[in-house]
């Protein structure tokens, strides 16, 4: 399934004191915020995150960002996206 979602690669960060990778993406036209908690990472890569998020984040980053996709359509109003291990069943 093709990505509905493009990141603005320059929004990229890993927010190591909220243990967290957040983002911004573009959906149909429309500027989003997202984060996606460590533990995700963990849980997809079977790795932790420690200080390789963003190189974790961007190896499974097709199966992430289809969860943030429908995250978002789930959530049309919401400020940021949270993305937690719960999400991804």
């Amino acid at each position: 399934m093709a990505n509905r979602l493009t990141i603005d690669q320059d929004s990229l960060v890993d927010n190591d004191r909220e243990k967290q990778v957040e983002f911004t993406a573009d959906i149909d036209s429309e500027d989003r915020d997202f984060a996606v908690k460590y533990a995700v990472l963990r849980e997809v890569s079977g790795d932790e995150p420690d200080n390789d998020a963003l190189e974790l984040f961007e190896r499974f980053s097709d199966e992430i960002l289809d969860i943030c996709a429908d995250l978002a359509e789930l959530r049309p109003t919401a400020n940021l996206i949270t993305v937690t291990e719960s999400d991804l069943e």
